[in-house]
C-alpha cells in the first residue's frame, strides 16, 4: 500500500489506516478474539496506522492493540488524550497531560507514544502558549514522540497549523464534508502537517447500505448523538440531517466506479484529495478491513466524479454544514 509521511512526525504511513474507536466496545460488544481479527486483516492489508484514544471503551480499545502488537514497532500507533476529564480549558495542564500520557502508555505498552493528539478540546485550547509549551515537555521528557490535535473545526485546524511543533491535524473529511479543502488542506501541505481524515463513510452513511428505516442499536450514538446531545453533532453522519444524508448517499453510490463499493469510492475520494496523509476508516469484521484497505488499490476518480462530489455537496449537503464546521 502506499505510504506517506505523516507531517512533522517523519514517519511513514499508509493512506489507508485503522480507526479503532469500534474496539473499545462503545457501539456494542466486541470480543478480544474479534478485534485481533480486524487489526490482523487490516496488517496483512498493507495497513500500519492505528488510530485510538484513551477514551475509547475507557481505555480498552489501547490495550487490545497493545495485545495485538505485543512489541512490534512496525505499526504506527496514534491515541488521543482530554475527553476523560470534563471539557474545561483549566483541565489542560502538564501534570495532568503527564498522568493521561502515563495511562495511554501503559495501556499500550510503550514507554513512548507514537503520537498523542487533543481530543477535540475547547476551542481556547488551541490558542494556548502555555498548552503547546507542556505537549513541548512531554517530547523532552520521551513520553510521547510528537504531539498533533483532533478538531471539529476548519478555523481550530488552522490555528494549530500556525504552531510549530503541531506533528498533524485530524478532521472529518469525506464527500459530505468539503470545506477542509479551501484552506486546512492547502494550509498544512505548506506548513508540513500532517492531515488524518476521520469519520470518511459518515458514520457508514456512504456505505450505502442504511435506508430511511434504518434503526440502529440504542448504545450507538447514531441513535443518541444525532442531535448532539452527548457530543459534538458534526461526529455523527458528519452533522447531516439523517434523512438528508440517506439520499445523498444514494446519489453518492451511483458514482462508484465498476468493481468498487460506496465505501471504497469514498475513500478512494479522500485519498487522492491534496494535503491528505491517511483516512481512518473503522471496521468491525476482518472483512471490512480488506475491503477498506483494498480502496488504495483503485485508480484515481476522473475528473468528471470530483465534479459530481462537488454538484452533490453544493445541492444537497452545504446548508446543513458548511458555515457550522
Amino acid at each position: 500500500m502506499e505510504q506517506r509521511v505523516l507531517g512533522r512526525t517523519g514517519r511513514a504511513v499508509s493512506v489507508v489506516g485503522l480507526g479503532t474507536w469500534q474496539l473499545g466496545a462503545d457501539w456494542g460488544e466486541v470480543s478480544v478474539e474479534d478485534a485481533h481479527a480486524v487489526l490482523d486483516a487490516a496488517v496483512e492489508s498493507g495497513v500500519n496506522f492505528f488510530d485510538t484514544a484513551d477514551v475509547y471503551g475507557d481505555g480498552r480499545s489501547e490495550q487490545v492493540i497493545a495485545g495485538y502488537l505485543k512489541g512490534r514497532t512496525d505499526v504506527f500507533v496514534a491515541t488521543k488524550m482530554g475527553r476523560r476529564a470534563s471539557l474545561d480549558p483549566a483541565n489542560y495542564t502538564l501534570d495532568n497531560f503527564r498522568a493521561w500520557t502515563d495511562r495511554s502508555r501503559a495501556n499500550l505498552g510503550v514507554d513512548t507514544l507514537d503520537l498523542v493528539q487533543l481530543h477535540c478540546p475547547p476551542t481556547p485550547v488551541y490558542s494556548s502558549d502555555a498548552i503547546y509549551d507542556a505537549l513541548d515537555t512531554l517530547v523532552a521528557e520521551k513520553r510521547i514522540a510528537a504531539y498533533g490535535v483532533s478538531v471539529e473545526t476548519c478555523d481550530e485546524a488552522l490555528t494549530a497549523i500556525a504552531r510549530p511543533g503541531v506533528a498533524s491535524v485530524q478532521i472529518i473529511l469525506n464527500p459530505l464534508r468539503l470545506k477542509p479543502l479551501e484552506r486546512v488542506l492547502p494550509a498544512a501541505a505548506e506548513a508540513g502537517v500532517g492531515i488524518i481524515a476521520r469519520v470518511p463513510l459518515a458514520s457508514g452513511l456512504l456505505s450505502g447500505r442504511y435506508t430511511k428505516d434504518t434503526v440502529f442499536a440504542a448504545n450507538d450514538h447514531r441513535t443518541f448523538n444525532r442531535h448532539g446531545e452527548a457530543f459534538d453533532q458534526g461526529e455523527t453522519f458528519s452533522g447531516v440531517d439523517y434523512a438528508t444524508g440517506v439520499e445523498a448517499a444514494a446519489e453518492f453510490a451511483a458514482l462508484a466506479p465498476e468493481g468498487a463499493t460506496s465505501a471504497q469510492t469514498a475513500l478512494r475520494w479522500i485519498i487522492q484529495q491534496p494535503g491528505v496523509t491517511s483516512v481512518i476508516p473503522g471496521a468491525r469484521s476482518p472483512e471490512q478491513a480488506r475491503a477498506n484497505a483494498a480502496a488504495a488499490g483503485l485508480a484515481p476518480l476522473p475528473s468528471g466524479t470530483l465534479d459530481a462530489v462537488k454538484s452533490l455537496y453544493d445541492r444537497r449537503i452545504r446548508a446543513q454544514v458548511h458555515h457550522r464546521w
